[in-house]
């Protein structure tokens, strides 16, 4: 009889330490595992390493790892580009992916963000962000206020939540709320979207300062038209009985200034062949005889 309930114990025993490993080791094997989310406009079918695993919104656990991930649009979208790229999945953490597909690679826009443990030399209470960003050297803002361009690693960010943002000249700004947890990092990759519209305004400024300076480049002159006298007097007014400041040739051509009631103020050219009689450096020509003429 006694050989029977020891035996009995130590069967209870055996299963009770089977039941503490089975727990252990699938506690440990669960303990390899992330979970990764996935958004995406327009809608899409998503393959990870080429195995087709379901359409956007998209959770599911995996485990840690690197893989290749491809979201091609669906239905009505299908004439918008298609997205792939890299993501690592983190034990214990969330790998989110958020994707705007766009009519091509340069209009398509979206983060990808992981988290996994900081350095050693986080204080209690902070951890880490780095960003990366598609093309490079966006500005970062954390919280509104500008951290550095990309790559940037910022260090020592209070745990809690937060708002990061990337600006690139040409391309659509991207923002996003994190929340960063002490002893974490959050690793932030930005693809930024070319801003059409702005790239248009560029080119129109560009057309407009061109047009300026060419503008700028071109002057009005007044040419000495023919006349029965031969000559055209400079007057020190624009009045017909002003005094007479000088007589110049037919054919000359002096600097306009400005044009009223009738007549042409002109700069002398500092030519003094261009003169019959007289000075000036300033004067009035009557308009019946001279014309308004543009050189560059």
């Amino acid at each position: 009889m006694k050989a029977k309930i020891i035996l009995l114990l130590v069967l209870f025993a055996g299963f009770g330490v089977f039941l503490v490993m089975n727990f252990f080791v699938t506690d440990q094997k669960n303990n390899q595992f992330g979970v990764l989310e996935i958004k995406s406009f327009p809608i899409s079918t998503i393959f990870i390493n080429n195995l087709a695993v379901g359409r956007t919104p998209f959770e599911q656990k995996f485990q840690a790892g690197e893989f290749l991930i491809k979201l091609i649009p669906e239905g009505s979208a299908t004439e918008t580009a298609s997205w792939n790229g890299k993501i690592s999945i983190y034990k214990n953490a969330k790998t989110f992916v958020n994707i705007e597909l766009g009519k091509s690679d340069i209009f398509s826009a979206g983060e990808i963000f992981t988290v996994q443990k900081a350095s050693p030399s986080v204080k209690r209470g902070f951890g880490e962000i780095y960003v990366e960003t598609e093309p490079q050297g966006a500005i970062v803002t954390l919280n509104n206020q500008e951290k550095g361009i990309a790559p940037l690693f910022i260090e020592n960010v209070p745990e809690g939540n937060h708002e990061l943002s990337v600006l690139l000249p040409g391309f659509f700004r991207r923002t996003q709320k994190i929340n960063v947890d002490s002893g974490f990092r959050i690793n932030g990759f930005f693809k930024l979207a070319l801003d059409e519209n702005q790239r248009k305004v560029e080119d129109l400024e560009k057309e407009a300062t061109l047009s300026a300076q060419i503008a700028r480049e071109k002057k009005k002159f007044v040419l000495i038209n023919k006349n029965p006298q031969g000559w055209l007097r400079v007057r020190s007014e624009p009045k017909i009985n002003s005094t007479e400041e000088a007589r110049v040739k037919i054919g000359e051509k002096f600097e306009f200034i400005e044009e009223k009631n009738g007549w042409y103020r002109i700069k002398f050219n500092n030519n003094p062949e261009s003169l019959i009689s007289g000075e000036f450096i300033e004067g009035w020509v009557w308009k019946e005889y001279a014309s308004l003429v543009e050189e560059e």
